[in-house]
């Protein structure tokens, strides 16, 4: 086999196997299977699109202000120099 046949073979075969990655069926337990316990400290059994949305500690908004112009840096009393 020549060169481009081999280089064809293998990005045929990566782009059937990404083709797999890409499920859109929702999440739902195993037949026979229940959801996890509930919590408890939670009300009610918390439902699958629930429980894999990431909370505010797993993802954090960005609290940090982008500089929009050129800024005097304040003072810091911990910015010291090395010892040695």
């Amino acid at each position: 086999m020549t060169r481009r046949t081999v280089t064809f073979c293998v990005c045929l075969c990566a782009a059937v196997a990404l083709t797999a990655c890409g499920g859109r069926v929702k999440l739902q337990p195993r037949q026979g299977e229940n959801l996890p316990v509930k919590p408890e400290s939670s009300l009610a059994q918390p439902t699958v699109d629930q429980m894999i949305t990431p909370g505010p500690q797993a993802k954090p908004k960005r609290s940090d202000d982008l500089l929009t112009r050129s800024e005097e840096r304040r003072d810091d009393k911990f910015d010291l120099p090395p010892k040695g």
